[in-house]
């Protein structure tokens, strides 16, 4: 587990201030409890333009999700994220699967390229794993973060 890259100058702004400023850990902190994600225990720091997330969440999917809703947002440009356990397990995370979003890609496409050829059809699996940060499985931009979750 450790630090994870997102683009800085992409995602949902919070507050108010300069565009390369980072949101401060109360915004981030509301933002991410907004979501419902079962992160109630997680604490939320900013040193810089990196977010550090720590305490205790849910399950994988919520430690997942945690890491994206923090760092699609404008002015964060990394999610340290070493000191974060998952109660259902009592232990580390396991190591979460992401992908960047370039442009021209939709979800279709992101699910064949992760997946493989022919499974484009499991896109709606990669939207719902985004869920509720993702509304519209159409609305997706250069530079968001998305999490891919394993196949069953």
């Amino acid at each position: 587990m450790g630090i994870f890259d997102f683009v800085k100058s992409v995602g949902k702004k919070l507050g108010i201030g300069d565009d390369e400023e980072a949101p401060s850990a109360e915004d981030l902190k509301k933002e991410l409890d907004s979501f419902d994600l079962g992160t109630d225990n997680v604490e939320v720091e900013v040193k810089g333009d990196t977010a550090v997330i720590k305490g205790e969440v849910a399950d994988q999917s919520a430690f997942e999700k945690a890491i994206v809703a923090v760092g699609n947002t404008l002015g964060i440009s990394k999610v340290e994220a070493s000191e974060i356990k998952v109660a259902e397990s009592g232990s580390q995370a396991k190591d979460p699967v992401f992908y960047t979003v370039k442009k021209g890609d939709n979800l279709w496409k992101i699910s064949e390229a992760n997946y493989g050829k022919g499974k484009g059809n499991k896109y709606t699996i990669i939207f719902e794993a985004n869920k509720p940060m993702l509304k519209d499985p159409d609305l997706i931009y250069p530079g968001q973060v998305l999490r891919i979750p394993e196949l069953d």
